[in-house]
C-alpha cells in the first residue's frame, strides 16, 4: 500500500515507511541524572545545554525518576532570564486514569486541584508518586517553540507512575496547557514538591 506525506516540501509517496524522507529527526543534546538531587534544570547555553532557536520542538524524557520522600507530586516550571527566576504563568489542565495491583479503584478523571489558570508556581505531571524501591516517575514531555517572541509557549505532557495507597496503584497522567509569555523561554527546571530525586535521569532532544 502506497503513503502519501503533504508538507511544505511536497508530497512524498512511498511503498515502505523507512523510504519515506523529510519527516524530520530527533537529535539528543542532554542528559541530567538525579542523585539525591533537589532540582535538575537544562539552561540553554550551560553545559552544552541548547535551547534557543535551533529547534522548534524540545522533547524531555523521565526514564524512572525515584523520590526520596513518600507520594510527591513530579513538576517544572519555566524561565525566561536563563534560570534566575522559575515563575512563568501556566494555564493548563490534568486528565488522570488509574488502577489498582487487584483491580480495584479503576477510573478517569480530570483533576481540577492540578490544574494552572494563570499560576506561576510549578505545573504538577505526576501524581503522589510511591517511593518503593520499584517505583518512581516516567514519562514524556513536548515544549513548542519556546524561543518565539510572538506566541505563547505550548507543552504536552505524559507521566506513568505509582502511588502507593491502600495497594499500588498505576496513575496515567495527561497534561497540557501553555506558558502565557511571549518572551523566549531558555530555561525549564524539574523538581518534586517534597524530597530529592533518589535517581532517574532526564534526556533532552531537539526535534528537527
Amino acid at each position: 500500500m502506497s503513503i502519501i506525506k503533504l508538507n511544505n516540501q511536497g508530497v512524498k509517496n512511498a511503498t515502505a515507511f523507512g523510504s519515506i524522507t523529510g519527516l524530520g529527526s530527533m537529535v539528543f543534546i542532554k542528559k541530567l541524572t538525579a542523585s539525591s538531587s533537589a532540582t535538575l534544570s537544562f539552561v540553554d547555553g550551560a553545559s552544552s545545554v541548547v535551547l534557543d532557536n535551533t529547534y522548534k520542538e524540545y522533547l524531555f524524557t523521565f526514564k524512572n525518576i525515584h523520590p526520596a520522600s513518600e507520594n510527591p507530586n513530579f513538576a517544572f516550571n519555566l524561565s525566561i532570564d536563563s534560570g534566575s527566576n522559575y515563575n512563568i504563568a501556566k494555564t493548563t489542565t490534568f486528565f488522570r486514569a488509574q488502577h489498582g495491583e487487584s483491580g480495584n479503584g479503576g477510573e478517569l478523571g480530570y483533576e481540577a486541584s492540578l490544574d494552572l489558570a494563570q499560576g506561576t508556581g510549578v505545573q504538577k505531571i505526576s501524581q503522589a508518586a510511591g517511593n518503593d524501591n520499584d517505583q518512581g516517575v516516567s514519562g514524556i514531555l513536548h515544549l513548542f517553540n519556546p524561543s518565539s517572541t510572538t506566541f505563547v509557549k505550548h507543552f504536552i505532557c505524559k507521566t506513568n507512575n505509582v502511588l502507593k495507597y491502600s495497594e499500588p496503584y498505576a496513575y496515567n497522567n495527561y497534561i497540557a496547557g501553555y506558558g502565557n509569555t511571549t518572551s523566549a523561554v531558555d530555561a525549564i527546571q524539574f523538581s518534586f514538591s517534597s524530597g530529592n530525586m533518589d535517581s532517574g535521569d532526564i534526556c533532552l532532544y531537539g526535534i528537527a
